[in-house]
């Protein structure tokens, strides 16, 4: 038996005792109407999955024209449901406008009934997929909706900002590729998110990926995908990071890590704007707004040969340069008010300020490790917080490491390890703070600890 609800519309009472007895062990519901005129105040019509419905309900009329018109009545009440027509006076010309009309099928009286069984369930199972298809998408819409929801805070009012703020409204409105730079910290992917956020493709999702993070075996599959069985691991088909983003906007993050040979691969997806997914053949074209982002000076490598030219010039058809934070005026006073409220909030201590020495110390500093720096800093220092009121001393600020030389190491990489070991113990272990700090990225912050830990 099919879970579906069938509904029959027909003024012959005969009609609809011999439905009712076909149908009645084939579905899970089955209901019927005499006059159509109840059909406007027929309870839950929007229910049903399928409708029967007589053309002709006044006796000596078989144009068809009742059934059309009843038809189009009920496509307005529920627009979601399958009508199949029935007449005993069969016409091509008047089932091509009923289907038109938006019918879905057409049955001659009288019926076979294998003939009509079959085309119900195949009618209940179109429908069955169409319900499915539009909770998949409903479901899509809403995963992007919450995906997009991600606050973007960007805070201050500096000269600066402001220039990078008014190129990021021009740049926008356009599809082309953007390539914003920066030192670590100064809040590259926040600029990305407000770029998607006021582009046309707003409504579609966001994707980032941290380019230093994915190891080069691994590159194709994570950007492109893979198929089933095409290596050890390969489970079940993925979907890479380039056809998860189709129709909206990819964010590959410090792209300036890339090896030369991951770098013509992406080249390759980027100019023929199609991918193909590892253990495949099959291409597939992807529709993407490609930004990406690094703290390296790519001019530079290129020169060096460590960046292909050619992938430069694809992704940087426009460039934003984003200010340092001591660069950027009083922004970071506006800044360390806006963090203290958020941890004042989240770690319940209501009431706790700064004095003004905390803020001469902040004008003073010069921020290498930029807004995230300030963030990691005002963070620790609520949480440790034991009075009212927030002192210098309570802030811990990424300054320079300095060895002392006769008490130094002796060799490159135990320097290399002291280094790594202060990094990590100033920012309480947090790997992204202490890559900020010593230059390096996250990825090869964990390959030199995993190195030392052998």
């Amino acid at each position: 038996m099919q879970d579906g609800k069938i509904l029959v519309i027909d003024d012959n009472k005969s009609v609809l005792s011999a439905l009712d007895i076909l149908l009645q062990f084939e579905f899970k519901s089955v209901s019927s109407i005499s006059n159509p005129n109840q059909i406007a105040s027929f309870p839950g019509l929007e229910s049903y999955d399928i409708i029967l419905l007589d053309m002709n309900f006044s006796a000596g009329v078989n144009t068809g024209n009742e059934g059309l018109y009843w038809l189009r009545e009920i496509k307005k009440m529920a627009p979601g449901i399958s009508v199949i027509m029935m007449t005993a006076y069969g016409a091509v010309d008047l089932a091509v406008k009923a289907l038109k009309e938006g019918a879905t099928d057409f049955i001659l009286k009288p019926w076979n009934n294998d003939k009509l069984l079959a085309t119900l369930k195949t009618t209940y199972s179109l429908r069955k997929s169409q319900k499915e298809v539009k909770q998949l998408k409903e479901k899509e819409s809403n995963l992007k909706q919450v995906i997009n929801q991600t606050k973007n805070y960007i805070i201050g009012n500096s000269t600066a900002l402001n220039n990078v703020l008014n190129l990021a409204g021009k740049v926008a409105k356009t599809n082309v590729n953007v390539l914003i730079t920066g030192e670590n910290g100064t809040g590259k992917e926040l600029i990305a998110r407000e770029l998607h956020r006021i582009s046309r493709r707003k409504n579609e999702v966001f994707i980032a990926v941290d380019m230093g993070s994915i190891s080069e075996s691994l590159f194709e599959s994570e950007l492109f995908g893979h198929v089933k069985g095409s290596f050890t691991d390969a489970k079940e088909d993925r979907v890479g990071k380039f056809e998860a983003a189709h129709g909206g906007t990819l964010f590959l993050d410090e792209i300036g890590n890339l090896s030369l040979q991951t770098q013509a691969k992406l080249l390759s997806a980027i100019q023929n704007k199609r991918i193909i997914r590892v253990g495949s053949n099959k291409p597939i074209t992807v529709d993407i707004r490609l930004i990406s982002a690094t703290n390296c000076d790519l001019d530079k490598m290129v020169s060096d040969g460590l960046f292909r030219e050619d992938l430069l010039y694809r992704i940087n058809t426009i460039r934003m340069e984003i200010p340092p934070l001591r660069e950027r005026e009083n922004d970071v006073l506006i800044l360390a008010d806006f963090y203290l409220n958020r941890f004042t909030s989240k770690y319940g201590k209501p009431g706790l300020r700064l004095n003004q020495a905390v803020y001469d110390k902040f004008l003073a500093h010069k921020w290498p490790g930029n807004i995230r720096e300030l963030v990691h800093a005002m963070e620790r220092a609520v949480i440790l917080a034991e009075g009212n009121i927030l002192k210098p001393t309570d802030f811990l600020l990424n300054e320079k490491i300095k060895i002392s030389i006769d008490n130094g190491p002796d060799t490159l990489e135990e320097m290399e390890q002291l280094m790594i070991s202060k990094a990590l113990e100033q920012h309480d272990g947090n790997f992204s703070a202490a890559s900020d700090q010593l230059g390096i990225s996250r990825q090869t912050l964990y390959n030199k600890l995993k190195k030392r830990n052998r």
